[in-house]
């Protein structure tokens, strides 16, 4: 018995250590981790910098904090807040241009000037650190609607305001970084605090808590569901642009002139141009890098168009004079320096005012995308003088494709009066490419990529008044101008007579003389007849041509009665 003893107490020993160890793997398993997230790692965030919580969502971007100013790098603001933003590295300065004024803000002065002086601030709008352009958040909110609050390491920020649904906590718990017991903590929770719930699964729900801390709380922890509006809290006042429009559509007729003389062809044109009430004659361009201009213009010919019943908008080009002179000239060094842009426009206003002009058109082609953003600037403060001296702002673009959407065509919409679409140029001159300078598809297409940028009243449709005729000879190709005046008598002289085309909705013909094969897509009454009827059903604004002097009456006809319905 004695030596029984020993060894059923060994057993039971094992017995209970076996137990022990093995109610405490069922404990381990089930019972709640107590271990704390690394709220640094989290938000992935060291010194002074703040992440950033864009509604429900950390961005990858950040803020810092500096001076107890909250300051945003200058593509976070245009990406997420606001690109009207303009930065000029030169001349050390950030401007903000709005409906009626320029505002600008020197980087590292506590303060801004606009059309009414100085303002003193008490943060800096604007600093550079390590070669970064940072913008503080108060001085972005004086421009845009979106709030912020900072917290301990991040920054919660909204710009869209709805609903959202709420739940309160039942009992104590934790909020963890993912569902689950073990996960760790990233915040305890009361009885009775408030999360906003984000998204809800199974067992565990992803919230929001009242500091913005998004992570994972057990749904037998939610209680008293309710759904709250939120009240947007910003001082922003939406900017409210106005715009000259004419009575009626725009019928719009480019007056092409290549030096003084031209102006005494005004009579004939005005004769030719039936239902016209715009002429805009090209009188102005660019030559020089600093933004001088020649001109051609006479206010002689002015008073004589108004007494025709016309408004005349003087047309300013970036490349005419390169043209004419063969001097080259660079439209990003132009238009990248404010003091240009200013003393441009300043410039622009005075001549069109002393002229007696109703208007300015822009016409700048052959831009590359590293001048897009200071086109639009210039298309900003050109507007702003023109909005306050009553002059109409009309802008000539190409038909709209991804290479050259830095035109921006949404913001011109906003600032400028007309849109003047160049509905032409499909396969242009030089281009080695037979094809037609305007098909139906080209046309219709290029308005509709328009209108989902810029509204309907303000977009003019721009019609060719003339064609290429095209020359192959092997791998050689070749081209010429022929004007729709002319057409008839050019198909005479070859002795052609062209067959409609349903896909271009053009007469087309094709021909051949010994070793050359001859191709043309005719712009004529039938063919600006099938446009016509496009740019009805979409009740854009009006019709341009390019040019006056290379139409026809019959042509014309068609387009004074669309011009007037």
């Amino acid at each position: 018995m004695k030596k029984i003893v020993p060894v059923l107490i060994a057993i039971i020993l094992i017995v209970v250590i076996g137990v022990v160890g093995f109610g405490g793997k069922i404990m381990d398993k089930y019972s709640y981790s107590k271990e704390l997230a690394d709220m640094d790692e989290y938000y992935g965030v060291s010194g002074n910098r703040l992440a950033i919580i864009l509604q429900d969502a950390k961005v990858e971007q950040q803020a810092i904090l500096e001076n107890d100013t909250v300051y945003f790098d200058i593509d976070t603001v245009h990406q997420y807040f606001n690109e009207g933003f303009y930065v000029d590295e030169g001349e050390q300065k950030l401007l903000y241009t709005t409906a009626v004024d320029t505002v600008t803000a020197l980087f590292g002065n506590a303060g801004y000037s606009d059309k009414t002086g100085e303002h003193a601030l008490d943060y800096v709008p604007c600093m550079q650190s390590e070669g970064t352009l940072y913008v503080a958040a108060d001085y972005v909110k004086l421009f845009t609607n979106y709030s912020y609050e900072v917290f301990d390491r991040h920054l919660q920020v909204y710009t869209e305001w709805g609903t959202k649904q709420t739940y309160k906590i039942a009992k104590k718990t934790q909020v963890r970084l993912k569902g689950g017991i073990k996960s760790p903590i990233l915040r305890e929770m009361e009885e009775g605090e408030q999360v906003e719930l984000l998204e809800q699964m199974e067992t565990w729900s992803k919230v929001k808590t009242s500091d913005s801390i998004i992570g994972y709380v057990e749904n037998k922890r939610l209680t008293d569901v309710d759904t709250e509006v939120e009240t947007p809290v910003t001082d922003y006042v939406p900017e409210e642009y106005t715009s000259i429009a004419l009575d009626g559509k725009v019928c719009l007729g480019f007056h092409s002139i290549g030096g003084p003389g031209g102006n005494d062809t005004l009579d004939s044109m005005v004769a030719e141009g039936k239902g016209m009430n715009v002429i805009a004659p090209t009188w102005f361009s660019f030559t020089d890098n600093a933004g001088t201009f020649r001109s051609f213009a006479s206010g002689q010919y002015v008073e004589k168009a108004h007494s025709y019943g016309l408004k005349v908008w003087g047309v300013w080009d970036n490349f005419n004079y390169k043209n004419e002179t063969g001097s080259d000239i660079d439209t990003v060094q132009i238009l990248s320096s404010t003091t240009n842009r200013q003393n441009i426009v300043e410039q622009m206003t005075a001549t069109a005012l002393e002229l007696g002009l109703d208007g300015i058109n822009i016409d700048f082609e052959g831009l590359t995308s590293d001048c897009g953003t200071h086109y639009v600037q210039f298309i900003r403060e050109l507007s702003v003088a023109c909005r306050e001296n009553q002059l109409a702002l009309s802008i000539d673009n190409y038909v709209p494709f991804h290479f050259n959407d830095f035109y921006r065509l949404d913001i011109q919409g906003e600032v400028a009066d007309y849109i003047v679409v160049m509905g032409y140029d499909e396969h242009w001159h030089g281009s080695k490419d037979p094809g037609s300078v305007a098909s139906i598809d080209y046309v219709s297409n290029g308005l509709q990529k328009t209108l989902e940028m810029a509204p309907a009243e303000k977009v003019v449709n721009a019609l060719p008044f003339y064609t290429i005729l095209w020359k192959t000879e092997g791998s050689d190709v070749t081209d010429e101008y022929i004007t729709l005046k002319n057409e008839a008598d050019f198909l005479k002289r070859v002795n052609i007579t062209p067959e409609w085309d349903e896909e271009t909705c053009q007469n087309y013909a094709q021909w051949q003389s010994g070793n050359i094969t001859y191709q043309i897509w005719l712009e004529d009454i039938d063919s600006i007849k099938v446009k016509l009827n496009v740019m009805s059903a979409q009740s854009i604004g009006g019709v341009a041509v390019w040019r006056l002097g290379y139409g026809t009456s019959e042509v014309w006809e068609l387009i004074k009665a669309y011009a007037g319905s």
